[in-house]
Order: structure tokens, then C-alpha cells, then sequence
């Protein structure tokens, strides 16, 4: 039997909803990497946040990176692809370098700094800090998921 499957909204989806968010990963000369402490809940991330419709995921990650800090990006590469199977969104992660601009605050985070490697796996949650690391990796895009806390399935290309 074949059965014909849409994520059009019916009164039953046949299929489950996503969301996608973007994050950027951004590497400076000496090493560390652009982070921020939310406002919403303390976490220290990379900045980020959700891709708009009509929008391109480099357009997505330069924007939300520029929002969020006040630093320009030159996005490099997709560094990893993870789903969180508890709330159903799909990051995409990609790895940057600063073209311009000036660390500042916005609404969205009550700190900017450039952490280092060792400082990000102890400032952040498993689930950001492993983006962090996976970019920081020379190898190709990891595929994860994660049920918002801790990272269940692993996978490098």
C-alpha cells in the first residue's frame, strides 16, 4: 500500500512539524570562539536563533550572528546538522570568521566574549558545547540528535 504523506497542516498531521535554527560558530585568529549568555535563560551559546522563511542559512547565520553581538561574519562551512528530538528543531551549525563590526549587547544576550576551547566546555551545556567542538574540527559535518540536555546519537561523515 502507498500512502501519500504532507507536512501541510491538516487537522492530523501525517507527518511531525520542525523547526530550523541557525547558529554561527565564529573563530578568531587566536583560537576562541564568539559566544553569548542569554537573556532569555543564563546558557552560554554561540549565537543563533531561527532561520526565516525566505531565507538563505548563510543569510540566517550572518543576521542572527550581527543581532546577537554586533560582530560581522564571513560564513566558512556547515560544521554539523542537530536535531533536538524533544522539541523538534534542526540546527544548523556552521563554522565563521569576523569581518567587521564590535561586540555589543542585544535583547537576546546579557554577555559577548570570546571564549577559548576549555572555557566553552565548561561554561556550556553538552549539546552547544559539542556544536562548538565539532566545528572547531577540520573533518567533515557531524550529524547529532539530542533530547535538549544530552546527545544520544553521534555520527561524522
Amino acid at each position: 500500500m502507498l500512502m501519500y504523506m504532507s507536512n501541510s497542516r491538516q487537522e492530523t498531521p501525517s507527518t511531525p512539524l520542525h523547526s530550523v535554527s541557525v547558529a554561527g560558530v565564529v573563530i578568531r585568529e587566536d583560537g576562541r570562539v564568539l559566544t553569548i549568555k542569554r537573556a532569555d535563560n543564563g546558557t552560554w551559546e554561540p549565537p543563533g536563533g531561527v532561520l526565516e522563511l525566505s531565507e538563505a542559512p548563510e543569510d540566517g547565520v550572518r543576521r542572527e550572528v550581527y543581532e546577537e553581538t554586533g560582530v560581522k561574519v564571513q560564513v566558512d562551512r556547515l560544521t554539523g546538522v542537530y536535531k533536538n528530538t524533544t522539541r523538534g528543531i534542526v540546527a544548523l551549525v556552521f563554522r565563521c570568521h569576523a569581518e567587521g563590526g564590535r561586540e555589543q549587547l542585544s535583547d537576546e544576550s546579557t554577555a559577548v566574549e570570546w571564549l577559548t576551547p576549555a572555557e566553552i566546555t565548561s561554561r556550556m551545556g553538552e549539546v552547544y558545547a559539542v556544536r562548538v567542538t565539532d566545528a572547531l574540527q577540520d573533518d567533515a559535518p557531524h550529524v547529532r540528535s539530542h533530547d535538549g540536555r544530552k546527545v544520544i546519537t553521534t555520527k561524522g561523515w
